[in-house]
Parts: C-alpha cells; sequence; structure tokens
C-alpha cells in the first residue's frame, strides 16, 4: 500500500491526527485512513471495509522537519509506503499545486 502525501495532507496530520478518504462501489464504501500513533512502525489493518495504516508521530515529524521523503516497512504480507507527493516531471494536466516541489527539478537548475 502506498501513501502520497500532499502538503495539505500533511497539515491535516499534524492538527487532526488522521485523514480519510472513501471510495464508492456501488452500494458499498470503502474507506482508507491515516492515522498518527505513539509506536515505532507502521502498520495497518483492515475491519468493516476500512483500510487503516498507522503511522509513527516521529515519522510524521521527519517528514516536516527534514528533507526525508518517506518511510516503508513491511506488515504481514503486506508492504506499506508512505512518502511525499512531488510534483511531476513531465507536463501533466491535473493540479499540482498541493504537492511539495520535486527535488529532481531543484537539482536540475541547481545545475544550471
Amino acid at each position: 500500500m502506498r501513501y502520497r502525501l500532499t502538503k495539505s495532507d500533511v497539515a491535516q496530520l499534524l492538527k487532526e491526527g488522521y485523514i480519510k478518504e472513501t471510495v464508492n462501489f456501488g452500494d458499498d464504501e470503502l474507506a482508507y485512513v491515516l492515522q498518527i500513533i505513539s509506536k515505532d512502525k507502521l502498520t495497518a489493518d483492515f475491519k468493516n471495509n476500512i483500510v487503516t495504516t498507522y503511522m509513527p508521530k516521529v515519522m510524521l515529524t521527519e517528514l516536516t522537519d527534514t528533507d526525508r521523503v518517506g518511510f516503508e516497512n513491511t506488515h504481514g504480507a503486506l508492504h506499506l509506503l508512505i512518502e511525499k507527493d512531488f510534483t511531476c516531471l513531465d507536463n501533466v494536466a491535473e493540479d499540482q499545486s498541493d504537492n511539495y516541489p520535486n527535488p529532481l527539478i531543484v537539482q536540475n537548475h541547481e545545475q544550471d
């Protein structure tokens, strides 16, 4: 499972301690939640059509206070990955104003 966090996602995690999104499947709904916890590893569970990924608070602090891009862990058969959502290197039609600046673009401009 992979979470790509925008700037506003990180701000909401800092403020509220979780983010939640839902996807409708006809008459049913799947929810996925990213929740901040005090433990030291990324973990996840699935109950009542809700996928919850638990992210240690220390990881959130590192995402906001350093250049760290993301974190990963294997939890049972799941490979968990949480990372900053960077702007694309190619021109795309989607709005990327809430994404983090792509470090490859910054590096390329510094080399010019």
